[in-house]
């Protein structure tokens, strides 16, 4: 979630779906025939929306992964998007939002994408799954390595570890799937894995030290880095 503006990328990963991404978060257009959907926007420098249109001109229909800054930056060129309630507060004044809620179908050309809620990294986090082409989008609640962001009064560790039970329950009806953060496509395994070092955390199992420069503590489990609130030593 650092800043810095880099050059958005575009690339292709399928038919009619892209990967936008600047080196520091990561966002994915699907073009159909009479709208295009984006997941997400990057930040606001990231200027998502130039992008996006030297791809297509159709409509643009914005669903959000969750609000993070690094997620929602790009709204103010868009002016609207879909996003759980949870996470309302954390979009910019003056934007239109509409509510995503658990099995919101949204069609667009030959994918289908279904919404399900992951609360805990944010309270309004949700993953978009495509069953036919065992696609899973999980905001940034599944990464390779990391750092996931665990702090702030917005994340819930709880939470974020019943959102993994979750998807680990879906895992084996997906093949693929694809972060908004580092490595990008990765398999299934890492939400186990996420798992395990999130319990491990919470089971006081690792041990903290004091961030730098951010107001959290990072905690290192055998597959994943965690920036999280509670450290235990300095």
């Amino acid at each position: 979630m650092s800043g810095g503006r880099k050059m958005v990328q575009k690339r292709r990963f399928m038919d009619d779906f892209y990967f936008l991404e600047d080196e520091r978060v990561r966002q994915f257009l699907i073009v159909g025939k009479e709208e295009a959907l984006l997941i997400d926007t990057g930040f606001e420098d990231s200027h998502v929306y130039d992008v996006v249109r030297s791809i297509t001109e159709l409509p643009v229909r914005v669903l959000m992964t969750h609000g993070d800054r690094d997620h929602a930056g790009g709204l103010k060129d868009f002016g609207a998007c879909q996003i759980h309630k949870g996470d309302w507060n954390l979009i910019p004044e003056g934007i239109h939002t509409e509510p995503l809620r658990e099995g919101d179908i949204f069609h667009c050309g030959s994918y289908t994408l279904e919404v399900v809620e992951i609360p805990g990294h944010t309270y309004g986090s949700v993953a978009f799954v495509e069953w036919e082409k065992k696609l899973l989008l999980p905001g940034d609640s599944v990464q390779k390595d990391g750092p996931i962001y665990m702090f702030g009064e917005h994340r819930n560790l709880d939470r974020y570890i019943e959102s993994l039970k979750k998807l680990q329950g879906l895992a084996d009806r997906v093949e693929t799937v694809l972060p908004c953060h580092h490595d990008c496509p990765i398999t299934p395994d890492y939400i186990g894995k996420n798992l395990q070092d999130a319990e491990a955390m919470k089971n006081g199992m690792l041990s903290g030290k004091k961030h730098p420069h951010l107001p959290c503590a990072t905690y290192h489990g055998r597959w994943t880095e965690f920036y999280y609130t509670d450290y235990v030593s300095e």
